[in-house]
């Protein structure tokens, strides 16, 4: 069958807010100039927001950049931050709350909102197609088209009605192409295109590796009395005694709470399972004295991009460029990557507009020279030492010296903390870690994997081909097995990955490729480096409603 044709001035692929970002600002401009600029965005989810999880606490000088009017057009904004409160998690039972004066000031929110990233997108959807934007939701970015000068040309997206051995059923569909004069890549962490733009164009030969979190969200129903509208928590210390990272637990609005535990995937023992440090985390008085009695209603994971400022590539390349998460514009430092996306999308529409005039295809450089004078390189060069001093001095030791770097030095400091250790290469050996003793879920503040997953909306064509590739499919029981006791039965949130017994009395590494939630957390830790991620079938994975 013959593959179909369109051609777009720019092509965009992802619907977060970096990628609705960039496409309302094109539009923007070409309105304001009386231009006509095509733009298309597309959408792996299958509406808008589906794949969308964040924390989220929100800072709108980007949204405001866009639209001065934003209150005034409805924007989801959710509930403002009436005050911030701040722990150190001592024990499972201990805590000791900090005094604003000694946490960075990065992590103060005045100003900022409580909302659902999902449905703010979902609006940015709509304000685009407003626009004359071109969305459509439940189409992958299978492919990139590269013309005869290798120049990105555009994008294929992903054929639907293979089966799972790759044959046509009835109904198969052949990708698009949809050439782009420009292409912009905004997939969020971890894309898989973004990464093989990474190693075409060498664009991290001058940045230090990218490093990930993996971040888990809950949302609650509680009762009234224990809630507190506007108030944002987050934690430091137990349960992740020996990881680093730290948890949040953000009261929104209608009675709700958001939780959720972030934790850093440089750590070190294979043994470790973030999930069910999440589920231990729920237990701690600080926490559950805001759960009991409530209900659970949604739950998701994704992994988050905090390499921060040493970790940037080079986000431009013959045709297009990279922006959002998928470039690592996360601020770490507060917890916050929208409003750095949406900073990102809209100077690569301030770059892109001039050219996308043009027949001649270009690096836009132009992006760099905008992101270079912007607010967005100021904010992210200022916290460039935060993930790092905590890799290397921990949450205590580390989060001394962030309180002064940010609070007495504004980030200044005139030196600069490396980490150039990939997350897979930090795993030790099982044998030389101590293993972890994880209760059994009690239903009531825990919960398994495969119940939670099922409050995700997660659903798989089963007959397609695995979106989860193994480039030699001997490594996880031959290497990663007797090293580590294969770590992606811990790793994954959604119970993906097992090794079951045959009746052979050997052992086999099983992809359950329908409960996958798309954090990318495999593709990122697996010791071997040996696992995959590429898209499945458009509108496949999770569909969050209010993440």
């Amino acid at each position: 069958m013959e593959r179909e044709v369109m051609e777009f001035d720019v092509v965009i692929v992802g619907a977060g807010p970096s990628g609705l970002s960039t496409a309302i600002k094109l539009k923007q401009l070409a309105n304001e100039k009386g231009k006509e600029l095509n733009v298309c965005v597309l959408e792996k989810g299958s509406e808008l927001g589906a794949h969308i999880l964040s924390g989220a606490v929100f800072e709108p000088r980007a949204l405001e950049e866009l639209f001065p009017n934003y209150k005034e057009l409805g924007a989801p904004m959710g509930t403002e931050v009436t005050s911030d409160d701040i722990y150190l998690l001592n024990s499972d039972t201990k805590a000791t709350k900090l005094p604003n004066f000694i946490t960075p000031k990065t992590m103060h929110n005045d100003g900022n909102y409580i909302l659902s990233m999902a449905n703010m997108c979902r609006w940015l959807g709509e304000q685009a197609e407003n626009l004359g934007v071109e969305v459509y939701p439940g189409f992958t970015g299978s492919e990139i088209h590269y013309d005869e000068n290798g120049n990105v040309a555009g994008i294929i997206t992903g054929s639907l009605g293979l089966s799972a051995d790759g044959g046509e059923k009835d109904g198969y569909v052949p990708g698009m192409l949809l050439k782009g004069k420009y292409t912009v890549f905004a997939e969020g962490c971890r894309g898989h295109l973004g990464k093989e733009l990474i190693a075409k164009f060498d664009l991290d030969k001058d940045s230090s590796p990218q490093h990930y979190a993996i971040g888990f969200k809950e949302i609650w129903d509680i009762p009234a009395e224990q809630h507190q509208q506007g108030l944002v928590v987050h934690t430091a210390g137990w349960p992740l005694e020996k990881a680093t990272g730290g948890s949040y637990l953000y009261h929104a609005e209608n009675n709700q709470v958001f939780v959720g535990l972030i934790v850093d995937l440089n750590y070190d023992n294979p043994h470790l399972s973030p999930f069910d440090e999440f589920q231990r985390l729920k237990h701690h008085p600080v926490i559950a004295n805001t759960l009991k009695g409530g209900t659970r209603v949604s739950y998701g994971a994704r992994a988050i991009a905090k390499g921060g400022f040493q970790s940037l590539p080079k986000m431009t390349f013959p045709g297009g460029l990279m922006v959002g998460c998928n470039a690592g514009t996360l601020n770490f430092a507060k917890i916050k990557g929208n409003h750095t996306a949406m900073k990102s999308g809209i100077l690569a529409a301030e770059a892109l507009f001039g050219l996308s005039q043009s027949d001649e295809i270009k690096d836009p450089v132009e992006y760099t020279e905008r992101f270079k004078a912007s607010w967005l390189y100021d904010e992210l060069y200022r916290s460039r030492n935060f993930g790092s001093a905590i890799h290397k001095f921990g949450n205590f030791f580390g989060g001394a010296y962030n309180t002064l770097d940010q609070n007495f030095f504004a980030g200044k400091l005139p030196f600069t903390i490396t980490d150039s250790t990939p997350d897979y290469a930090t795993l030790k050996a099982a044998s030389d870690m101590p293993a972890i003793d994880y209760a059994k879920p009690d239903g009531v503040l825990s919960f398994d994997k495969l119940s939670s997953v099922y409050l995700s909306n997660t659903n798989h064509e089963e007959d397609q081909p695995c979106h989860l590739k193994l480039k030699d499919p001997s490594i996880p029981i031959q290497v990663n097995l007797p090293k580590y006791h294969e770590p992606a039965q811990r790793y994954c949130p959604a119970g993906v990955y097992e090794v079951v017994d045959t009746d052979q009395g050997d052992k086999r590494f099983q992809i359950n490729a329908q409960n996958c939630v798309h954090c990318k957390t495999c593709d990122i830790k697996d010791p071997s480096q040996n696992i995959v991620w590429v898209v499945p079938e458009g509108g496949g994975g999770p569909n969050y409603p209010n993440m």
